[in-house]
C-alpha cells in the first residue's frame, strides 16, 4: 500500500501520511507541506491510473515546496522538489514549439501498456497521423542553419548553453528524438518500434521539415551512427558535420551497464520506469560532474508524467543492444571512405566514463578528420561544458565558411 512522505526544503522533518482509502477508485492522497502546516495539496491522478506508470498525474509541478516520496513495499520513489515559481522545465517548454514530421504507420487505435494491457492515458498517446517533435530554435532565420542532435539518453535541453552561444551568428535548432524529452513517445507497435532504421527515416523527415536547404549537423553520443547513416545517403544536404563523443571504435558498440540494464528481461521494464535511474542517474554516471537539482528535474519530468517515456526507453535500449554493433561498423566505414566528402570534426570529452579514447586519435589521423579534445568534459559534453563546446562549434563553422 503506498504511503506518502513530504520533506521540507528548509528542514529535515519527515511526516508519514496515512495510505489512501481502498474504497476510492482514483489515486487520491492528501499531503501537507512541512514548511507550511496550514497548506495542503491534493494529489488526484485518474489518468495516471489509466497508464499505470505515471507518478505525477494531476499534480501541479509549480505548487510543491517539498520532496514527494512514495513508499511502495519498502521501496522509495522520489518525485522531486518543486518551488512556488516557474521551474526550468516550464521555462524550457515555453521556448519551444511542436513540429510535425514523419508519418505514423499502421495505427492500432489507443495505445496500451505492454505489461497489464491497460489503455494509456491521454498524455501517453501519440499523434494518429504525423508525429510531433519538440524543437527549440534561436537565431535569425537568415543565418546558416545548425541542427543540434542529442544522444542517448538525453534531451534537447542538454544544448541550452550551446544554442544560446550559436544564436548570435547562426540559426540553431535543437530537438527531442521520438521517445525522449517532450516529443511524442509512441508505444512500440503503435506506429513506431524504435529500431535504428526507423530513426534514420524519422530523422530524414524532420530535417526536410526544419531545413529545406543545406544544414550543418552537431551530433552527440549513441545517435551518431544513426545520423551518419542518413548523412551517407544525403551528402548534398550537409555543410559541416561535428560528432561529439561518438561510439567510433569496435569496443564502443557495447552499451555501458547503466544503459544496458534497461534492455534486461523484466528488470528492464522496471528500471525504465524509475525516474531517477532513467534520467539524471544515467547522465551523471558517464562524466565527472554532478547535475544541479533544477536541471535534473527537467530530465526527470517526462518519466514523472507518463509511463510512455519508460516504455520507449526500454524499446530503444533493446534496439541499441541488437543493432548498434552493425551501425558503428558502418559509421567507421563511411568516415574512412574516399567517397566521404563532408568536412568532419570529432570533439571528444576526455573524461568520458562510457567510451574509451583509445584508438580515436589514430582513427582521425588515418581518416583525415579534425580532432578537438575537451579535457574537462565527460560523455555528455554539451551538459558538462556547454559554453566551451559552443565556442568550438562556432570556430569550426567560421573557418569553413
Amino acid at each position: 500500500m503506498p504511503v506518502l512522505t513530504t520533506i521540507s526544503s528548509v528542514g529535515p522533518l519527515l511526516r508519514l501520511l496515512p495510505a489512501p482509502s481502498a474504497r476510492s477508485r482514483s489515486l487520491r492522497f492528501r499531503c501537507r507541506a512541512s514548511s507550511d502546516s496550514d497548506q495542503e495539496y491534493l494529489v488526484d491522478a485518474p489518468e495516471s491510473v489509466g497508464d499505470g506508470f505515471s507518478f505525477s498525474g494531476g499534480l501541479s509541478f509549480s505548487k510543491f515546496k517539498t520532496w514527494l516520496l512514495v513508499y511502495v513495499d519498502n521501496t522509495v520513489i522520489v518525485t522531486g522538489k518543486y518551488s512556488d515559481g516557474p521551474n526550468r522545465a516550464d521555462e524550457w517548454l515555453a521556448l519551444g514549439k511542436t513540429v510535425k514530421a514523419h508519418p505514423v504507420y499502421g495505427g492500432k487505435g489507443k495505445a496500451k501498456d505492454p505489461i497489464f494491457g491497460l489503455t494509456l492515458g491521454a498524455g501517453s498517446q501519440s499523434s494518429a497521423d504525423v508525429f510531433r517533435w519538440f524543437c527549440v530554435e534561436a537565431g535569425s532565420s537568415l543565418n546558416s542553419p545548425i541542427i543540434l542532435v542529442h544522444g542517448f539518453p538525453s534531451q534537447a535541453y542538454s544544448y541550452r548553453k550551446v544554442i544560446t552561444m550559436l544564436s548570435e551568428n547562426y540559426r540553431a535548432i535543437a530537438f527531442d528524438w521520438l521517445g525522449f524529452g517532450f516529443s511524442d513517445k509512441p508505444q512500440p507497435r503503435y506506429g513506431f518500434d524504435y529500431t535504428l532504421d526507423e530513426y534514420v527515416l524519422a530523422f530524414e523527415s524532420l530535417v526536410n521539415v526544419l531545413v529545406p536547404g543545406k544544414v550543418s549537423l552537431v551530433v552527440q553520443g549513441y545517435f551518431c551512427p544513426v545520423v551518419l547513416k542518413y548523412a551517407s545517403c544525403h551528402q548534398e544536404k550537409l555543410s559541416e558535420l561535428i560528432l561529439v563523443n561518438p561510439p567510433l571504435m569496435e569496443k564502443h558498440a557495447k552499451l555501458p551497464s547503466s544503459l544496458a540494464l534497461f534492455s534486461n528481461f523484466l528488470l528492464g521494464e522496471i528500471f525504465s520506469q524509475d525516474p531517477l535511474r532513467a534520467s539524471d542517474k544515467a547522465l551523471t554516471s558517464c562524466g565527472p560532474y554532478m547535475m544541479k537539482e533544477e536541471d535534473a528535474m527537467v530530465y526527470r519530468r517526462p518519466y514523472l508524467t507518463s509511463g510512455s517515456s519508460g516504455f520507449a526507453l526500454n524499446a530503444i535500449s533493446k534496439a541499441m543492444k541488437r543493432d548498434l554493433k552493425d551501425y558503428v561498423k558502418a559509421m567507421r566505414t563511411t568516415l574512412s571512405s574516399e567517397t566521404w566528402e563532408i568536412s568532419t570534426t570529432i570533439c571528444w570529452g576526455m573524461r568520458d566514463r562510457w567510451l574509451s579514447y583509445d584508438g580515436v586519435e589514430e582513427f582521425c589521423k588515418a581518416s583525415n578528420h579534425k580532432l578537438v579534445q575537451l579535457p574537462m568534459a565527460g560523455h555528455h559534453v554539451q551538459e558538462d561544458t556547454g559554453r566551451e563546446l559552443g565556442r568550438i562549434i562556432s570556430q569550426i563553422l567560421s573557418k569553413n565558411k
